[in-house]
This record gives C-alpha cells, sequence and structure tokens, in this order.
C-alpha cells in the first residue's frame, strides 16, 4: 500500500526532476546503501569481500558502461574486455611508474580508455549492427596483440604489470575491507553520474538514436558526435571497471584475464539483467558472479551421479541456455521484471 503515487505531491521542479519520486524507492536505496556500507563490511568474511563482493562490483561497472553503449545507445560491442584491459595497464603505468596517487589513476586509466575507445567507435558512423560488431571485435584482437607485444606496456610477450603497495591519503590498502570500501565509494559515485547522464539531453538522444537513428538525425541529433560519446563513455567505465578489479582482486594487469570470453560474459550480463537499464546492469552481474558458485555446488552434491565431462562444462551449459531463455522469455530481461512488479504495486488493484 506503501508504493502509490497519491499523495505524493510535486510543487517545484526539484520534486518533479528527482531521480526517486516515490518515497519507498528512497527509503528502499537508503536501506541498500546501508547495508552495502554497514552491514556487509562488518558481517561477511574476507573471502566474500575479496572474492565475490569486490568482482561484483566490478563486473556491475564494467555491465554499466557497456549497457551505456547497447542498451541506450543500440551499438553492439564484443570488445569491450579490451577496454577493461586499456584501464588496467594504464591505472597501474600511471601509479607505479609515474607515482601519480591511486585515485587519480584509476580515473586516469579509464581516461585513456575513453580515447581508445572513442577511436575504435568511428566506424560507427558508416557501419552499424553486425559489421558494427566485428570492427569492435577487431578491437578486441588488436588491442590483445598491442598490449603483449608493446614491451613499454607490459614487457613483453604474456608480460604482467604487478600490483604494488596500495597508498590512499598515505593510508595502506592491505586488507579486503579497505578494498572493498575503496570499489565501493568509486562505484557508488560513477552509479550517480551514470543515472543522471541517461536522465538528460545526452540519454535522450542516445535512445533517439537506438530506436530510429535515420529519424533522430533529421530531428537534429548528431549521429557521429553522440556515437563517438557513447564509445567514449562506455570505454571510460570499462577502464575504470579494468583498474579496479585489477588493483583490489587480480594483483596483477595480465591481458588473459581479458579476454574475447570476457566480452561475452559481459554482454550476457546485460542480457539477462537488462538492456537499457541501470538496475540490470547489477543484476546481470550478481547472477552471473555467483551462478558459478551455485553450479559448482551443485555439481559437488550430485558429484557421483554427473558424468566429469558434463561438471567441465556445466557452467557454459546454463550461462548459454539462460541467454537463450532471457531472449524468448523476458528479451528485457529482470529489470524489467522488477519493473512489471513496480508497476503492479503502483496500479493494485485496479487491472490498469
Amino acid at each position: 500500500m506503501l508504493y502509490r503515487e497519491c499523495g505524493n505531491f510535486k510543487d517545484n521542479y526539484a520534486k518533479d526532476m528527482a531521480i526517486f519520486p516515490i518515497p519507498l524507492d528512497r527509503w528502499g536505496l537508503g536501506i541498500m546503501l546501508v547495508f552495502a556500507f554497514l552491514v556487509i563490511p562488518f558481517t561477511a568474511s574476507d573471502y566474500w569481500l575479496s572474492s565475490i563482493m569486490i568482482p561484483f562490483y566490478c563486473f556491475s561497472l564494467a555491465a554499466l558502461g557497456l549497457n551505456f553503449l547497447t542498451g541506450y545507445a543500440g551499438q553492439v560491442s564484443l570488445g569491450h574486455a579490451a577496454f577493461m584491459a586499456v584501464g588496467a595497464y594504464s591505472s597501474l603505468i600511471l601509479y607505479g611508474r609515474y607515482g601519480i596517487p591511486l585515485v587519480p589513476s584509476i580515473l586516469g586509466g579509464g581516461i585513456v580508455s575513453a580515447i581508445v575507445g572513442s577511436i575504435f567507435g568511428i566506424p560507427s558512423l558508416r557501419i552499424k549492427g553486425f559489421y558494427l560488431a566485428v570492427s569492435t571485435l577487431a578491437a578486441q584482437f588488436i588491442i590483445e596483440w598491442v598490449l603483449t607485444h608493446w614491451k613499454w606496456v607490459s614487457g613483453g610477450v604474456f608480460g604482467t604489470i604487478d600490483v604494488p603497495n596500495l597508498y590512499i591519503f598515505g593510508a595502506l590498502l592491505d586488507t579486503p575491507l579497505k578494498k572493498y570500501y575503496l570499489v565501493l565509494c568509486i562505484v557508488a559515485l560513477m552509479i550517480t553520474f551514470g543515472k543522471n547522464l541517461v536522465r538528460g539531453q545526452l540519454g535522450r538522444n542516445w535512445m533517439a538514436i537506438r530506436d530510429m537513428d535515420v529519424a533522430a538525425e533529421i530531428i537534429g541529433v548528431s549521429l557521429f558526435r553522440y556515437k563517438l560519446i557513447a564509445f567514449a563513455v562506455s570505454s571510460f567505465y570499462a577502464g575504470v571497471a579494468g583498474a579496479l578489479i585489477t588493483i583490489t582482486y587480480y594483483g596483477a594487469a595480465n591481458i588473459e584475464e581479458f579476454n574475447l570470453f570476457l566480452s561475452f560474459h559481459l554482454l550476457g550480463m546485460i542480457i539477462i539483467g537488462g538492456m537499457g537499464t541501470i538496475l540490470g546492469s547489477f543484476l546481470g552481474a550478481g547472477f552471473m558472479v555467483l551462478l558459478p558458485i551455485f553450479i559448482n555446488q551443485s555439481m559437488l552434491t550430485f558429484m557421483e551421479r554427473v558424468p566429469s565431462n558434463l561438471r567441465a562444462n556445466s557452467e557454459a551449459i546454463v550461462f548459454g541456455g539462460l541467454i537463450v531463455f532471457f531472449l524468448i522469455v523476458e528479451p528485457y530481461g529482470m529489470a524489467r521484471l522488477w519493473h512489471t512488479i513496480k508497476e503492479k504495486m503502483r496500479l493494485w488493484p485496479f487491472p490498469y
């Protein structure tokens, strides 16, 4: 009964343009923030913080960047993991070699990734759909080759850059709890920025291009400018996510962690979670991070009954099956299901 428009009066522009106009949404957000900042850090073990929550936040941020490009702007990308690698290597070079502080180095890795993403986004003015996907796939292979063969960056073929000791404002980040708070603060700020980004003129232009680019160009939307901005913003988020997961989880920048399979993995996250929604990026990432744990535990329970070859490929089978399932049953993903539930709550008991 609490989720209602009735009695929720808007008497100024600030209330009318609020991100969460219904009080229950604001309360729900506050509860989630309290849970993330106060409950999880002091109840979860180091394993949960370092091996589950940190990758969940990082992959959610990377999926959000891909959602800006694919879900909002309608530009398919199969090279998102490569832009994460650019951000990872760039941030470690800035921090380890040039002594730039940690947070500016992470953001600097995102900026370098945004520049590289803009370059590979130039073909989007002339090609789209399958052909654009192939061009971004080429970006994946090109960036992998450059990072593995350019000795100044990685030290040579299959070279890695180890993460040095992390300091922020003089404090050493040597525990999973401190790294968790670093990731959570950056992700929370970037979510807020991204949410306001898609609610403004830029987001409306992206959605106009996604729905019908010819009509968008007729009404004055510059396709070249806004497609490049979409690639830049998407790559920036990917670069920051790559820097965060390398610094706080992997412990070293290695191109093997940012392969083509990860690009498909991120694409599957936004398909399952819901394209064109902020929430869908987090639902999809949470689903795909927790799914392998659930599958592995299930396989251990039925180890004697399930053949070994099926156990070895069970994760890929379930992953592909879920993508097909959501494309058929609910193309808009889990976020659409949550949106439908909220609309039912707002209109109940009326059928319309």
